[in-house]
């Protein structure tokens, strides 16, 4: 069986490019907070409980579950509502990018791939739309 697949370049206009640019910030900074979240979790507990480090503290709570991929998703629906940068990019983009997320650390686990990197601007430069109604990109 032949499979053809198409290759198609997108010449966006100055504000569709703006608008594309200021997704990739927001889905960089939420890969880095996400990831900076899960290595604080486990840095909290690699110390040993009859001493304390002299060189620094993670202070988060026992109790506090691994910041897995639901646990991550649920916060990122809190800060939708406080934070007007996150509210821009649509939910499923950044959800997207806790998959991703949580694909490294899998893995890292299971395959031995190393520990997922903090992302720049030269790193992460795509994101995943898996579904949408309305053009999110339209000049309107």
């Amino acid at each position: 069986m032949l499979t053809l697949t198409y290759e198609f370049k997108l010449i966006p206009s100055q504000e569709q490019i703006t608008i594309i640019e200021n997704m990739l910030v927001v889905c960089r900074k939420v890969w880095n907070y996400a990831l900076r979240e899960r290595k604080d979790w486990i840095n909290s507990r690699k110390c040993a409980i009859n001493y304390c480090s002299l060189q620094q503290e993670y202070i988060i709570s026992a109790d506090a579950p691994y910041p897995n991929y639901n646990v991550q998703a649920a916060n990122l629906t809190k800060a939708k509502k406080t934070n007007p940068e996150i509210k821009k990019v649509n939910a499923q983009v950044l959800q997207q990018v806790l998959k991703t997320l949580e694909r490294a650390f899998n893995s890292m686990k299971e395959k031995g791939y190393g520990f997922p990197r903090l992302k720049n601007k030269y790193r992460m430069r795509s994101f995943v739309f898996p579904q949408f109604k309305t053009n999110p990109i339209s000049n309107s």
